[in-house]
């Protein structure tokens, strides 16, 4: 059975520079598929796909989304045209609905960068099945919890799940720093706080994140990129280990933290 997996994807750019995140994101393909052999399919949840209620694509291909403005010209010419998994969406929507979620199965949208953009770097070949499935921005951590729960049947049939956001995400601090900037002190505690509560399973404390860890508010102004974690953390079990993939920052403001849920 596969983990579910955090990733931070990080810049849009991150495909096209040299980063520890890039070099990580390039073998997790290798580490997944040594470790728990080939996916079925890839399930993401991405940050950068909001809707009121949970929705899932269901597409024979996936157009590549250009979700982003003012980046150089050959970013906008990179395409992932992975094939889309209409039936595994089928099953997303039962299983939420069958939570108690409410569900709608989008049948024209492609893949936005919160998905691509690490994908393109991990399975560059694009030839393994790929959807999403949206965030809900007001509904807090607890509802994305229990939304990746629904979907933990998926792990048992060859479903890769991940949830794409941003270990940190204070954007408004972003002056032209270089990729290699040194984080703040900020960055550094919420960073450290969030690690040994994934680590030592303190769930009650993660869902209150915002109240509990230091400097929360700083780090996600608003809290899409972090909802994702939560998605696979749900995903996971209730009885998860949690392993750390990555860690490495850039430009001095985005952690890029990843973690396994097995």
């Amino acid at each position: 059975m596969h983990p579910s997996i955090f990733l931070s994807h990080g810049s849009p750019m991150l495909p096209l520079v040299a980063a520890p995140a890039s070099e990580f994101l390039a073998g997790l393909g290798r580490l997944v598929e040594e470790r728990h052999g080939r996916p079925k399919a890839i399930l993401v949840s991405s940050a950068h796909w909001e809707t009121a209620v949970p929705a899932v694509n269901a597409v024979a291909v996936n157009e590549t989304i250009h979700d982003f403005h003012g980046f150089p010209r050959p970013l906008y010419d990179l395409r992932y045209h992975a094939p889309g998994a209409p039936v595994v969406a089928e099953q997303v929507h039962d299983l939420l609905v069958a939570a108690g979620l409410d569900c709608r199965i989008d049948r024209r949208r492609g893949l936005d960068h919160g998905a691509w953009c690490p994908l393109i770097l991990a399975w560059p070949e694009a030839d393994i099945a790929v959807l999403q499935v949206s965030v809900q921005s007001a509904l807090g951590p607890a509802h994305h919890a229990r939304l990746g729960a629904a979907l933990r049947p998926l792990r048992a049939e060859g479903v890769l799940v991940i949830g794409s956001g941003s270990w940190t995400h204070d954007l408004r601090r972003f002056r032209g720093q270089p990729i290699d900037a040194p984080e703040g002190p900020d960055v550094t505690a919420f960073s450290e706080w969030m690690d040994l509560a994934v680590r030592q399973g303190r769930g009650a404390d993660l869902l209150d994140y915002r109240a509990r860890a230091p400097f929360a508010a700083e780090q996600h102004p608003t809290e899409e990129h972090l909802l994702p974690l939560f998605v696979a953390l749900g995903a996971g079990g209730d009885a998860i280990r949690a392993e750390h993939l990555h860690g490495s920052s850039t430009y001095g403001i985005l952690r890029m933290d990843a973690y396994a849920f097995h």
